[in-house]
């Protein structure tokens, strides 16, 4: 059983779009689960177009690689230890900040990505979504 479900990925996103409304900006939200496959997506209305392969591969970027997103920033410039890890993985791996792993009990099983406004702006989004998270009790997660 995922510890995801699809009740709590709409609770994270109501709860980032709510952060975004605070910050009057429009994102498009990701949630994937602990294989990386798509759970839930919001696209505020007024969001750009391109945010949502953007947020979608924030998601995915912060699960595989099990860090949040900015913090693939520097490695990946150029002389960095990790230049071009933005060109692996058929340029599914981003760089820009607003990808958080989801972690529970230690253990990577989701990642959200939020795009659409600055790297700072869609990493507090995101952080928003990760503390609400982090405050579920253990039953409303699937743990007794």
């Amino acid at each position: 059983m995922s510890v995801l479900s699809l009740e709590i990925a709409k609770y994270l996103l109501r709860i980032a779009e709510q952060k975004s409304k605070e910050l009057g900006i429009d994102e498009s939200i990701a949630i994937v689960d602990e294989g990386g496959n798509l759970l839930a997506f919001h696209r505020m209305d007024d969001a750009k177009l391109g945010s949502i392969d953007i947020a979608q591969n924030k998601a995915w970027t912060a699960l595989a690689m099990r860090v949040p997103t900015a913090n693939l920033a520097k490695a990946a410039l150029p002389n960095g230890e990790s230049y071009g890890i933005n060109t692996t993985n058929h340029g599914r791996i981003v760089v820009l900040g607003g990808g958080v792993p989801i972690t529970w009990n230690g253990k990577v099983v989701g990642g959200i990505g939020v795009s659409g406004s600055t790297s700072a702006n869609d990493v507090i989004v995101a952080n928003a979504a990760i503390q609400a998270f982090e405050g579920l009790p253990h039953a409303r997660i699937g743990f007794n």
